[in-house]
């Protein structure tokens, strides 16, 4: 299932004989690995021999040594140099910080900083909220981990974080023009990771919390939103539902069925399985069914912890019991947020017809996405070499934009049910929703600045928004801050 990508990128630099035939016998050589080639630059060109640059995406690090192995083992060529066109992506770092005002004069100095400044940093001392209108505070976010639960790579702690979370930040800046820097704390006890972002909150307008192991990223959340009067946001839980919700909710109209007659199964109730159970909840499924790695979860399992327990009472209305398998039988959706290859080809053609797939696991999903399509009618993926990629980033920067805009203090499920309803809306508005076609791109420059809208409108206003293309409200309860838009805050001028 896996094909080479972008992710294991090399250029090797290759020494070959001037002959007519060389290019040939190396591209062949590359194919034959099962590499495929992006590029092929000849770099120098002398009598008696040439130097070539041969761009190629392979599977794994494996494969890319394998490949140049293969080169060099042709007749009279010699490997000079192989580049990993990732490692080179990540040197020195893949943010800066850059100034905004000209700093050309002394003129420029003193108003900018001393003796100038001053002025500014009393008008705060006098009145706090102001820092949300002439600091960075206004538009920043700290995108905070301690490391323990890294992308599929496990706890690998604040060092080995930091390039993952440097991408965060430049997402958030790209997609959403929020200045987000990356905090990676040497700890991973709750109560130092809590105190840690109190004391670091007055620099930020919000708090992105990433890659912490569960259980803890539940207790750290919820405390630092009783703590902080600015919003904490756990990607992790948060993110992947608002997407998955609107993911799940264009490929409903695309099989034509009702949330509120399907039963969707669950697998995975880590820190985004239980915030995908928490928000579909408020949606009405006829019912869902969570699966961990001992089968169903329900009330009567006597490994139950307090997390379990929890997912217990708000699931399985039937006192289901059982494996992954018993689950699936006869089901509508499956969402999975587990690891890979726990779904069967018979387990997909067990449910019910017209049976929507998420598997969302990465890189390798819970099961091949052509053996799912075999069987069920919407299938999607965490991948970007697939349709219908359920993607983070059609969510969080966006989300951001909108609660810095309204200088929200906190975060409600309307803020939530309203930014999966915009990211829905993008494809659906247009009637552009088709089984391969379900969430938009996340190129596309329409989707944050939605999400945002929407995120800002219930922050303001308190109430839930409508989607654009079902009708009817959310519901919920909504408490905001009520503030002016970003747009205008820039024409005020009344200090």
């Amino acid at each position: 299932m896996p094909v080479p990508g972008p992710g294991y990128s090399i250029t090797v630099r290759v020494e070959a004989p001037p002959s007519a035939n060389a290019a040939g016998d190396l591209t062949t050589a590359v194919g034959r690995t099962g590499a495929v080639i992006t590029a092929f630059d000849v770099v120098e060109s002398h009598s008696d021999r040439i130097v070539v640059d041969i761009t190629c995406n392979s599977l794994s690090a494996d494969h890319a040594e394998d490949i140049t192995e293969v080169l060099e083992a042709l007749p009279g060529m010699h490997v000079r140099k192989v580049s990993d066109r990732t490692f080179l992506v990540h040197l020195g770092g893949k943010i800066e910080v850059n100034s905004k005002v000209a700093l050309a004069n002394r003129d420029d100095l003193s108003r900018a900083y001393t003796p100038g400044v001053a002025r500014v940093c009393t008008a705060i001392a006098k009145n706090p909220d102001d820092a949300r209108r002439l600091t960075v505070k206004r538009s920043s976010v700290a995108v905070l981990t301690d490391g323990s639960a890294v992308l599929g790579l496990g706890n690998i702690g604040p060092e080995a974080a930091l390039p993952v979370m440097e991408g965060k930040a430049a997402l958030f800046k790209k997609f959403a023009g929020v200045n987000a820097w990356p905090v990676c704390l040497d700890t991973q006890d709750t109560e130092e990771i809590i105190r840690a972002a109190e004391l670091l909150a007055p620099v930020y307008g919000g708090i992105n919390l990433e890659d912490i192991a569960a259980p803890r990223c539940f207790e750290i959340e919820a405390r630092l939103r009783e703590k902080l009067n600015i919003p904490v946001f756990h990607d992790d839980q948060h993110g992947t539902a608002i997407v998955v919700l609107g993911a799940l909710r264009n490929a409903l109209r695309v099989v034509d069925k009702d949330l509120s007659d399907c039963r969707v199964v669950v697998c995975g109730v880590g820190a985004a399985g239980s915030a995908i159970i928490r928000l579909l909840r408020k949606k009405d499924p006829a019912d869902i069914i969570a699966v961990d790695i001992d089968g169903i979860v329900h009330s009567g399992r006597q490994d139950a912890d307090e997390h379990l327990r929890s997912i217990a009472e708000q699931t399985n209305a039937e006192g289901r019991t059982g494996s992954l398998s018993d689950a699936v039988r006869g089901a509508d959706v499956f969402i999975g947020v587990s690891a890979p290859n726990l779904l069967s080809e018979d387990d997909v053609a067990a449910m019910n017809d017209d049976a929507v797939v998420f598997a969302l696991a990465n890189p390798d999903p819970e099961v091949d996405p052509l053996v799912a399509q075999r069987h069920a009618t919407v299938v999607a993926t965490g991948r970007s070499d697939y349709p219908n990629q359920i993607n983070n980033v059609l969510a969080f920067p966006g989300f951001f934009r909108g609660l810095l805009d309204a200088h929200a203090h906190n975060i409600t499920d309307d803020m939530m049910l309203a930014a999966s309803n915009a990211i829905a809306d993008v494809v659906d508005v247009n009637d552009r929703v088709n089984a391969s076609f379900i969430v938009p791109s996340v190129f596309d420059t329409t989707v944050a600045p939605a999400v945002a809208d929407a995120v800002r409108r219930v922050a303001v206003s308190g109430e839930p928004v409508t989607p654009a293309a079902q009708g009817g409200a959310t519901g919920g309860t909504v408490v905001g801050a009520v503030a002016p838009s970003f747009a205008e805050l820039d024409e005020e001028t009344d200090i």
